[in-house]
């Protein structure tokens, strides 16, 4: 994988990039769609594709191992062959998941035992484990197996968490070194920065980090209840210290705000359930606010979901239409507006580069969060 650097704001740390992978080109910042179990809820691999032009799509080790099982998807060639899907792909270790199981999970020093959400059966990750899965899978972009911390949290227990997540790490690049992609293409494995809230510990895992040389690195457990001012507060502290030459991933972030904002402090790649869950259920985002689109208001609106610019829409389809979708419970509903979403936040980032190009991405910034994050 490559990594270039293209330009850069002069009044912040925003720069656009590009990431080349073996399966395509990434242009950074860059919005990931959230493909937990190989698709994108309620879209075709060709809406992704052609319709909002997304580069690359992210898909989730625990889930894919739990349903339909790795072995399956190796037969199929891996994940690109399994869903179709030509372009690069990264794949979350499972830790987020695994946290995520609070109830049914036990951390021990060698990895976690969790029982499946599915059926109950017990399994267990270990960082080996997880760059063998992820391996199998054939995603262009790994990540390595980490412990998310919840909030609140006490700072012993993020310093242990922490300490454990490097190790976990260490033992995730030695068993990378060792092992190879199964289909021939390269699979690159990026570092998870932890601490929690706690600056002196994002500033130590994001040293630690730095100095193992990987082709890219990401900052986890944030976005998991924390004021928003702290999480831009270590993502700035974090960005500072990781390498200018390699593309830096927010995960799991965020609102349109949230992204421009964390852009602003140099962050190259976000992804976020956002755009297609609270498309689900009636929230669009669009260039003018968000609305409700169940809301009385636009019953009798009959104009277009996105009236101007190059926000993708599909424009046949009006509010009230899709209001109408919605009340009667149609499927087709559900689709419309998560497509719509995702168009909205490709449209967002791809402004953002935009406006960094020109030089104009500061100013831009704030005054487009007040406008794209109004209730309508």
């Amino acid at each position: 994988m490559k990594f270039s650097v293209e330009h850069r704001d002069p009044e912040s740390s925003a720069r656009t990039g590009l990431i080349q992978t073996d399966h395509g080109l990434i242009h950074t910042p860059a919005f990931m769609p959230v493909g937990t179990a190989g698709a994108v809820k309620a879209l075709h691999m060709r809406d992704l594709r052609e319709d909002i032009r997304a580069e690359i799509i992210l898909g989730n080790t625990y889930h894919l191992y739990l349903r339909p099982g790795i072995d399956i998807i190796a037969k199929a060639g891996g994940l690109h062959g399994f869903n179709g899907w030509n372009r690069p792909i990264l794949t979350d270790s499972g830790g987020f998941q695994v946290y995520s199981l609070a109830d049914i999970r036990k951390f021990r020093e060698d990895g976690v035992e969790f029982q499946s959400h599915i059926d109950g059966s017990k399994h267990y990750f270990t960082p080996e484990s997880a760059v063998d899965i992820q391996r199998q899978l054939g995603s262009d972009i790994m990540m390595a197996f980490d412990e998310c911390t919840p909030f609140p949290c006490e700072y012993s227990y993020a310093r242990q968490s922490m300490e454990r997540t490097h190790r976990w790490l260490d033992r995730c690049m030695e068993h990378y070194q060792k092992t190879s992609c199964p289909y021939g293409h390269h699979q690159s494995l990026f570092p998870i920065v932890q601490g929690s809230i706690y600056k002196e510990l994002r500033i130590r895992s994001a040293e630690y980090i730095a100095g193992l040389g990987a082709e890219g690195n990401a900052i986890g457990g944030l976005s998991v209840g924390e004021p928003t001012e702290t999480m831009y507060e270590m993502t700035a502290a974090v960005c500072a210290i990781l390498p200018e030459d390699k593309p830096r991933y927010l995960m799991g972030v965020g609102t349109p705000a949230n992204i421009l904002e964390s852009i602003s402090r140099g962050v190259d790649m976000f992804d976020c359930v956002i755009p297609t869950r609270n498309g689900r259920n009636g929230m669009l985002f669009t260039r003018r606010g968000i609305m409700n689109i169940k809301n009385e208001k636009w019953k009798e609106d009959f104009s277009p979901l996105e009236e101007e610019g190059d926000v993708f829409t599909d424009k046949e389809y009006s509010k009230a239409y899709l209001r109408h979708l919605f009340i009667s419970r149609e499927i087709l509903a559900a689709m419309i507006a998560s497509l719509h979403n995702l168009g909205f936040y490709m449209w967002l980032v791809k402004e953002a580069r935009k406006q960094i190009e020109a030089g104009t991405f500061s100013e831009w910034k704030d005054s487009a969060i007040k406008q794209v994050m109004k209730r309508l």
